[in-house]
């Protein structure tokens, strides 16, 4: 069979499949490096023209990626383009024959001289040749950029195994296949060449599977053990759970991120049951929950009344357990975790939660910011002033000595032999045992929530008490490290110090706390002085942090609570040094931004605060207006309107009736488009010049309190 001509390639479409299979890859690797293939795939075809019209799928399993390409053109377009050469005068003499330029033009461009033309430029007549660049077929642009977009993925770690110079890959590579059309490609990744053959599961599958297409491997792959697509796997895992469910009469513990990484753990999921003895139900339900789900990847399930029951569900990497020798395995295993949780259970009590404070010194939180218990002083310290904030003095100190013995506490449980083993549980466990030890409800509460939120979905602590202990070990963690240079760059955050700006935020608008962001870290800083490591703060480095903290809150408030982007940075550049303040003037904002005033005004301040940079005055300084320089009504009349309007405007806002001081401010719209139209602020006489000047920085400074109309989206009015 004779190929096709190339003419005929551009019409047709082809389909790609390709594979890389390497040793087994960490589940929570995969769906990023799933996305990214597909990403690179993407932008390598686009780079060649070749994207129009192609859809990129790809799937992962332990032990492979693979890249699923349709709609592919088989060839690029061929690209016709002109080149210009010397100008008519010196390309041809003067009978017109070419000249050696014409000629040396000619060769360069590879065409007879008499292919050559004459065009007409702004410059006059200049000779011109057309060159046509040949579109190179798919197999030679995939054979050449498919190895680029292996190579460009992302790993938070790699390794090499073929030397120091070879290919760096997450795991070793073993094979791959690349097949267009039926056709294997030609080229070869980490030394090995691709091809047109798998390998099914590890176990049942066969180790030599030839595939056509992606259907046929597809189909094959099944047949030997390895489910290709992700959400397939979910699927089955999904039913077999519910199947298993609904048979034993209980429910599933939720767990959205336990179901997504079984998921990509297994090539061939199953779900079997296993049992565990029921005396270990005596354990908190948070132990035997983190045992199961963190250390053995098992579902706990409950009873209908929300009891722990004493089974579990695996999910399994093989089609059946048909001797019951796997259960058996599991159940052994979980048993011996168990007595090991019970043990340290019983052996962490045997002290007081409080006596393993001293053992505190032995565990360094960073070494420039000393142990784990200086940094529980500072703690204290923190949590203290913050609870004196929010309290009347009637109930001051129950609340302050609250506050004060969580923060003493909530350490502790890391010198425990229990987070030693189960590190997930520093907190929880804290809690659990200083509920069992008698401590108040108030107090083991705040113990155990004292890390969260450590997400936006996360909840935040479910009492006062708790929100003051986290917000105190999250304002430590950033000044305490902001001193020291530990600032989080790209994607580095040792400290989780990101996180931890983010739950500052979250705590202070959903518990509605009305907290001084400046005080409060300025009170962080004079901790860390006052207390171990005793070292200072610049100020420089406090506006550093609340910096810091204020972009996370922005964040917050756009992507969480759906507040337009201009309206956040307008009500910031007014000040957010009370977040909860903050936000209501931002439901102020939103609420009248709609009416017919506000728009043209937000343009006029926009106007404004232009006119003042250019003539370098600043909104803050201090000179105050004279009205005997007025020389116009409608300089005079804003002045009088804004006069007015901003005693209304300070009563409103002492009153917290943030949407009715807007509204006063917008109602200055007819006044300021009044002066614009009649006056010229930039006026000969410098006196008068300069009085008009501080007569908009004054209607700046005085009606951008609440939110700076000139960050506000709209086209200024010429």
């Amino acid at each position: 069979m004779k190929p096709a001509p190339k003419s005929a390639l551009k019409d047709k479409s082809v389909e790609l499949l390709f594979e890389v299979g390497c040793e087994e890859i960490p589940a929570g690797m995969l769906p990023k490096a799933e996305e990214e293939l597909r990403t690179n795939i993407e932008k390598l075809l686009s780079a060649e023209s070749l994207s129009e019209g192609v859809t990129v799928e790809t799937f992962s399993a332990p032990r492979r990626l693979t890249a699923w390409v349709r709609g592919l053109p088989a060839k690029q377009s061929d690209v016709e383009s002109e080149v210009t050469g010397p100008p008519k005068s010196v390309a041809y003499d003067s009978v017109g024959a070419p000249t050696r330029a014409a000629q040396s033009f000619a060769e360069k461009q590879h065409v007879h001289v008499n292919a050559l033309y004459l065009i007409q430029t702004p410059k006059g007549e200049y000779l011109a040749a057309k060159q046509i660049k040949l579109g190179k077929t798919a197999e030679q642009i995939l054979t050449a950029i498919l190895p680029r977009a292996v190579h460009d993925l992302t790993w938070p770690r790699s390794m090499t195994w073929t030397g120091l110079d070879g290919t760096r890959f997450i795991r070793p590579i073993r094979w791959i296949v690349a097949v267009l059309d039926g056709k294997p490609l030609k080229f070869s990744i980490a030394g090995l060449p691709a091809g047109d053959t798998t390998r099914g599961h590890r176990f049942i599958g066969s180790n030599s599977i030839r595939v056509r297409n992606f259907a046929d491997y597809e189909k094959k792959l099944h047949s030997n053990g390895a489910i290709i697509r992700p959400s397939r796997r979910r699927e089955k895992i999904e039913a077999e759970l519910n199947a298993h469910a609904k048979h034993g009469s209980f429910r599933i513990h939720e767990d959205a991120d336990l179901r997504r990484l079984v998921t990509y753990l297994n090539e061939f999921p199953t779900v079997i049951q296993g049992d565990f003895d029921p005396a270990f139900l005596s354990l908190p339900d948070e132990i035997l929950i983190t045992v199961m789900r963190d250390h053995q990847k098992y579902f706990a399930v409950e009873k209908k009344n929300g009891e722990l029951a004493p089974h579990f569900l695996a999910v399994i990497n093989i089609a059946k357990d048909s001797k019951g020798l796997i259960r058996a395995g599991h159940e052994r295993v979980l048993r011996a975790r168990f007595a090991d949780a019970q043990f340290f259970w019983q052996s962490d009590q045997k002290c007081r939660l409080a006596d393993y404070l001293p053992k505190l010194e032995r565990v360094t939180y960073e070494s420039r910011l000393g142990s784990y218990r200086d940094k529980v002083e500072r703690v204290r310290a923190i949590a203290r002033w913050l609870t004196e904030q929010w309290f009347n003095l009637g109930l001051l100190q129950a609340h302050v000595a609250e506050a004060d013995r969580a923060a003493e506490l909530a350490k502790c449980d890391l010198a425990t032999e229990m987070v030693r083993e189960f590190t997930e549980l520093q907190g929880i466990v804290g809690g659990l045992y200083a509920r069992a030890q008698g401590e108040p409800d108030e107090v083991a509460d705040a113990v155990y929530d004292h890390y969260r939120p450590v997400g936006l979905e996360d909840p935040i602590p479910r009492n006062l008490t708790g929100c003051a202990v986290s917000l105190a070990d999250k304002l430590d963690s950033i000044v305490g490290c902001f001193a020291v240079g530990v600032v989080p760059t790209g994607s580095s955050d040792p400290y989780a110090l990101r996180r931890a700006a983010l739950g500052i935020v979250k705590i202070i608008i959903e518990k509605k706390l009305p907290v001084s962001l400046s005080l409060a870290i300025g009170a962080a800083a004079k901790a860390l002085l006052t207390h171990k490591p005793k070292r200072g703060v610049t100020p420089e480095q406090e506006t550093q942090v609340l910096e810091f903290i204020l972009d996370r809150a922005k964040f917050v408030l756009r992507e969480k609570e759906g507040f337009g982007y201009d309206e956040v940075s307008a009500v910031f550049r007014a000040g957010a040094d009370d977040l909860l303040d903050a936000r209501k003037r931002l439901v102020a904002l939103k609420a009248i931004r709609k009416s017919k005033n506000f728009e043209p005004l937000a343009v006029s301040f926009k106007r404004i605060r232009k006119i003042l940079e250019k003539a370098n005055v600043s909104a803050g300084q201090g000179r105050q207006v004279n009205p005997e320089l007025f020389e116009n009504q409608a300089e005079r009349h804003l002045y009088s309107t804004a006069r007015e309007a901003g005693s209304k405007v300070q009563s409103l806002k002492r009153e917290g009736k943030y949407q009715e001081a807007l509204e006063v401010i917008a109602g200055l719209r007819p006044a300021v488009d009044e002066f614009f139209d009649g006056v010229m602020v930039m006026a000969e006489n410098e006196a008068v010049r300069a009085n008009r000047l501080t007569l908009l920085a004054e209607l700046l400074r005085e009606f951008t309190t609440v939110a700076d109309f000139s960050e506000i989206g709209g086209e200024e009015r010429r």
